[in-house]
């Protein structure tokens, strides 16, 4: 396969005004912000190859420094008070070239799935602008003040999801148009391109994304996370989701330790461990779900963590750290994203690796490898990255 077909924008620069005083972008949902669930539906689907997030002034260092912001993430940029203008600085941090699809998502928008974010960026490749929309069900009344003045016909109507997909030099044109310091504003990019009278394809969209919008919403997001992941809805004091990456550069001597497992005639990844990238990702994933912070602050790069150590030993401390708190791994997927060295002879050995570190059956774990589809260092052959999801529940 080729280079990713699109690059994307997240949208995060708003003001939560109907959250009761929380911020959902940094609210913490199955162990991980609710915005770094955002970015990686859009990361997860093969499709997009770099992300400029937007947010507001107050944000910006906050997000810039996280922990949990993937590579693909390429910039952290002020937007503007309103989406239009937000958008336009996403745009212009991107300098995508002009047949380039951008995907503009909501950063309250977490659960798109990957198929569906496919979808919206080819469509958007073949037709030069597409949005996913989902049928009005409800019956739609007009109202004025506490009366109702018509009923609407709502055949013909529909509701606007996010990503929403354009070609740049489409949107490049609607924003000379209308400027972002112009006196219109557009609730979305589909509206920008109807006012410019540029066509824009509709696709189906998906009754799971939606925007998170009141308090509620959060726990609608946090059960359907676990449930993809394998885990019983999320409860107090039930399963909980961490997700975990890590990514390393091809060093000196050998050999490769991945997943746990030794292999041998492949370089080993520089780092201050043994540099097992999946490990680390399954450690931090462990860590995140139990509220436990993460791999670099438990164990840092210095004299009190011995150079060359096992990734092995680090996971098993994770492990009985969360048995400490009374607290067990339930299931784990991991994906291994890169293009040397060839890894399917060696999944099944690394799946059982992780099972007993974990001390789980090897049923309840999965592993997985991508070539990165030739995009980025991972793809270029220089760097092999890891993530992992893993669900954790109490013990008995």
């Amino acid at each position: 396969m080729g280079d990713p077909l699109a690059d994307a924008v997240v949208v995060a620069a708003g003001a939560s005004r109907r959250m009761d005083g929380l911020d959902k972008l940094a609210h913490v949902v199955a162990g991980r912000p609710l915005l770094a669930w955002s970015i990686d539906a859009l990361t997860s689907s093969g499709v997009v190859g770099r992300v400029v997030v937007v947010t507001s002034r107050d944000r910006l260092a906050g997000i810039r420094n996280a922990p949990w912001l993937p590579p693909t993430v390429v910039a952290v940029v002020e937007g503007g008070d309103r989406r239009h203008e937000s958008v336009a600085a996403g745009i212009a941090a991107l300098d995508a070239p002009g047949d380039r699809v951008i995907l503009v998502h909501d950063g309250a928008r977490p659960l798109p799935s990957s198929e569906l974010v496919a979808a919206v960026a080819r469509a958007a490749a073949v037709h030069g602008a597409a949005i996913p929309v989902l049928p009005v069900a409800e019956t739609l009344k007009r109202v004025a003040g506490d009366e109702i003045i018509e009923t609407v016909d709502r055949s013909g109507l529909a509701a606007a999801q996010t990503p929403q997909g354009a070609r740049a030099s489409l949107l490049r044109a609607a924003f000379e148009r209308f400027p972002p310091s112009g006196p219109q504003a557009w609730t979305d990019e589909a509206a920008l391109l109807e006012a410019c009278r540029i066509a824009v394809h509709v696709l189906p969209g998906e009754p799971a994304n939606l925007k998170v919008t009141v308090p509620a919403d959060l726990a609608r997001v946090e059960e359907t996370i676990v449930r993809r992941a394998g885990g019983a809805a999320a409860a107090p004091g039930g399963d909980r989701v961490g997700h975990g990456s890590d990514s390393h550069p091809f060093g000196p001597g050998g050999p490769l330790m991945l997943g746990g497992v030794a292999i041998d005639g492949a370089p080993r990844l520089h780092g201050h461990s043994d540099g097992d990238v999946a490990l680390h990702a399954v450690a931090d994933a462990l860590l995140g779900a139990a509220g436990m912070g993460d791999l670099g602050r438990l164990f840092p790069a210095g004299p009190a963590t011995p150079r060359g150590i096992a990734s092995g030993e680090l996971v098993a401390i994770v492990v009985d750290r969360l048995a400490d708190a009374g607290l067990e791994p339930r299931r784990l997927d991991v994906t291994i994203v890169g293009a040397r060295p060839r890894l399917s002879g060696h999944l099944d050995a690394m799946r059982a690796a992780i099972a007993a570190l974990l001390r789980i059956d090897a049923a309840a774990v999965n592993v997985k490898a991508s070539t990165g589809n030739l995009g980025g260092d991972e793809g270029a052959g220089r760097t092999v990255s890891a993530h992992a999801v893993a669900v954790v529940g109490s013990v008995g």
